[in-house]
């Protein structure tokens, strides 16, 4: 497994309507997290991505690459 990391990863944050906030990795499917601040955002997508990271790793299989 490569030591890819989300501060690899082009990150995408944005608000979403009528309330909360949205940060995901487009380049990865699944990997976005829907919180009610940016900064909340933010930390729970480091969790999911390394979530994601983890399930890939189990699977044998590589990240998509990140932009």
């Amino acid at each position: 497994m490569n030591g890819m990391t989300l501060g690899n990863c082009k990150v995408v944050v944005y608000r979403n309507q009528p309330s909360g906030w949205v940060a995901e990795v487009p380049a990865i499917e699944g990997c976005y997290a829907l919180m009610p601040t940016q900064e909340e955002a933010l930390v729970e997508l480091s969790d999911v991505y390394e979530m994601i990271k983890a399930e890939y790793a189990e699977k044998r299989l590589p990240l998509p690459a990140c932009e």
